[in-house]
């Protein structure tokens, strides 16, 4: 597999995976309470902004799910705003462990959100690193469209 195939189909991945936070957007509120209070996070305040704020964040994951798909289909096109991508996610991870914490999440919560965001944006970076150095090596960019 090329590093432009392996940087394809992580946004792909992703990007399918954060299309699934639509559903959240419309899920009921009683399921938002009991997945809650199956994770530990208790009481869940039943209030308009809270059900307002966990939608539309499920929204807005949504939407950047569509864009990670969307710049999987265009790599040569797309490679500045990917390595954007993967340093605002890096920065998002680091600011989540920041917010996480301060929210009074419990630690498995706030590692596991903000570790896995960093992560996910570090390999991010590693991946268009490679594919822009190969596709460098390979020939330009506008060779490969």
């Amino acid at each position: 597999m090329t590093p432009d195939q392996r940087l394809k189909w992580f946004l792909r991945i992703i990007g399918a995976a954060a299309l699934l936070a639509f559903a959240a957007a419309v899920m009921p509120e009683k399921w938002m309470i009991e997945i809650a209070q199956e994770l530990g996070i208790d009481p869940f305040p039943e209030s308009p902004l809270t059900f307002y704020l966990a939608r539309n964040l499920s929204l807005l994951y949504g939407f950047v799910g569509a864009l990670l798909c969307i710049l999987s289909a265009d790599l040569p096109r797309y490679r500045a705003l990917i390595r954007w991508a993967a340093r605002g996610t890096i920065a998002f991870g680091v600011l989540q462990w920041v917010v996480d914490a301060m929210s009074g999440l419990p630690g498995w919560w706030t590692i596991g959100e903000g570790g896995s965001t960093l992560v996910g944006g570090l390999f991010l970076s590693w991946l268009e690193r490679t594919a822009r150095a190969d596709s460098a090596v390979a020939g330009s960019d506008e060779s490969l469209r």
